[in-house]
C-alpha cells in the first residue's frame, strides 16, 4: 500500500506543513482553545447575579431576608439604592438584573404576626440569566418565609400553613422571556464582527497573494485611500446584513426596536472600527489567505464564547470574565441588546461607548502603521 511514490509526497505534505510553522501553530492552538472556552464557558449555571437593593424598611426583619439572599451564592448584593428611580437606572444600564424592594413597613408586619411581601424587578434582556433569578428569588423567599412560620408555630402554637413572607416578581423588557429577543441582537453583534475582519483580513492579504498589491503601490493612490478603498464595500455589506437581520428580527420573531435607530447604527459604526481593526490587523501577520482567516479566528472563538453571546457572564469563572474585558463584542452586545430591548440613550451606555472607542482607534492605529510599513 505504502509504495515510494506515495510515501515520497506524504514526506512532501509534511515538509510543506513544516516550512509554514505559523499555519501549524494556529491549527494546533485553535482546538485547545476550544476545548478550555466550552469546558469553562459553555455553562447556563448561573451565580453572584448583581442584585440592588431598595430597603424602605432598615429594620432587623429586613436584615435577616437580606442575610437569607445573602447565603445564597445565586445573588450578589452590589447596590443599595434610595429610590426606585435608582434601581431603575441600574437595570436600565445592565448594572444590576435584579432589583428588591423592601416595603417600609415590612419588620412591623413580620414583627407582628402578619403578612408581609417584598417585589423583585428582573431584567429580561438576558432569559437565561432572569429564569434563574426568577427561580431563586422565589425559592429563597419561601425558605425563609418557612423559617419565620416555623418559629410562630414553636413560640405561640400557630398551625396555619399560610406563609408569612410573599415574594412577587416582575420581569422588565422581556417578561415571557422570549430567548428570540436575546439572539438576535446577538447574531447582529457576530455579523458585524465576523463579516467584516474576516472579509477585510483575506481581502487586503489576496491582493499580496495575487501580486497585484505592487501595482497598486506604485499607482498614484495613497496608503490611505488605498486600505479605505479595500474596506468600505465590506463595510456598506455589513450594514446590509444588520438591516436585513434587523427587519427580520422585528416583522418575523417580534423583537422591539424601543431604542433609537439612528443611535444603534452610530454605535454599530463605532464597533466597526474594532472589527475593520482586527482585520486589518490580522492580514499584516498573514501572507495568504488561508493564514488570515485562522489568525481572524483565533478572536472570533474567544468573543463567540466569552463576550456573553451564548452563555451568561455571571456564569463564567472570574478569570474567564477579565478576559471578555478585551473583548469589544461583549461591549457591543450589550449596546445592541439595551437599545433593542430598553428605551434609554447615550448616558446608561458610556461605560460600553468609551470602551469601543478605545478599541477601536487603538486597533485601527496599530493596524494602520503596519500597513504602511509592509508598504513601504
Amino acid at each position: 500500500m505504502f509504495n515510494s511514490r506515495l510515501t515520497s509526497l506524504i514526506r512532501k505534505e509534511f515538509i510543506q506543513i513544516l516550512r509554514d510553522p505559523r499555519t501549524l501553530v494556529l491549527v494546533l492552538v485553535i482546538p485547545v482553545m476550544q476545548l478550555f472556552l466550552l469546558g469553562y464557558a459553555a455553562t447556563n449555571d448561573v451565580r453572584n447575579v448583581p442584585l440592588a437593593v431598595y430597603d424602605q424598611d432598615r429594620g432587623s426583619a429586613a436584615r435577616q431576608l437580606l442575610d437569607a439572599y445573602r447565603a445564597a451564592d445565586y445573588f450578589r448584593i452590589a447596590f443599595d439604592v434610595d429610590s426606585e428611580e435608582q434601581l431603575r437606572k441600574l437595570i436600565d444600564a445592565g448594572k444590576a438584573r435584579v432589583g428588591l424592594i423592601i416595603p417600609p413597613d415590612y419588620t412591623r408586619k413580620v414583627k407582628g404576626g402578619g403578612d408581609a411581601s417584598v417585589m423583585f424587578i428582573l431584567d429580561g434582556s438576558d432569559p437565561t440569566v432572569a429564569s434563574t433569578a426568577l427561580s431563586a428569588a422565589q425559592l429563597i423567599g419561601q425558605q425563609h418565609a418557612t423559617r419565620i412560620q416555623a418559629e410562630r408555630m414553636v413560640g405561640r402554637a400557630q398551625t396555619t400553613l399560610r406563609l408569612p413572607v410573599e415574594v412577587h416578581t416582575q420581569v422588565w423588557y422581556n417578561p415571557d422571556l422570549v430567548s428570540a429577543y436575546y439572539m438576535i441582537p446577538g447574531v447582529i453583534g457576530m455579523i458585524l464582527f465576523a463579516l467584516t475582519s474576516i472579509l477585510t483580513a483575506t481581502a487586503v492579504v489576496r491582493e499580496r497573494e495575487r501580486g497585484t498589491i505592487e501595482q497598486l503601490i506604485v499607482t498614484p493612490i495613497r496608503p490611505w485611500e488605498l486600505v479605505i478603498g479595500k474596506i468600505l464595500p465590506y463595510v456598506i455589506l455589513a450594514f446590509l446584513n444588520m438591516l436585513e437581520v434587523l427587519a427580520i428580527g422585528h416583522w418575523w420573531f417580534g423583537v422591539p426596536v424601543r431604542g433609537s435607530l439612528i443611535l444603534i447604527l452610530a454605535l454599530s459604526g463605532l464597533f466597526l472600527l474594532t472589527s475593520l481593526g482586527i482585520g486589518l490587523l490580522a492580514s499584516t501577520f498573514a501572507n495568504t489567505q488561508q493564514e488570515a482567516m485562522l489568525v481572524v479566528w483565533m478572536t472570533l472563538l474567544p468573543a463567540l464564547f466569552l463576550s456573553g453571546f451564548f452563555f451568561p457572564l455571571e456564569a463564567m469563572p472570574k478569570v474567564l470574565q477579565w478576559v471578555s474585558l478585551f473583548l469589544p463584542l461583549r461591549y457591543y452586545l450589550v449596546i445592541i441588546r439595551s437599545l433593542l430591548l430598553k428605551d434609554i440613550g447615550v448616558a446608561e451606555l458610556r461605560t460600553e461607548i468609551i470602551a469601543l472607542m478605545i478599541f477601536g482607534l487603538a486597533l485601527m492605529t496599530i493596524a494602520s502603521l503596519r500597513i504602511r510599513k509592509r508598504l513601504d
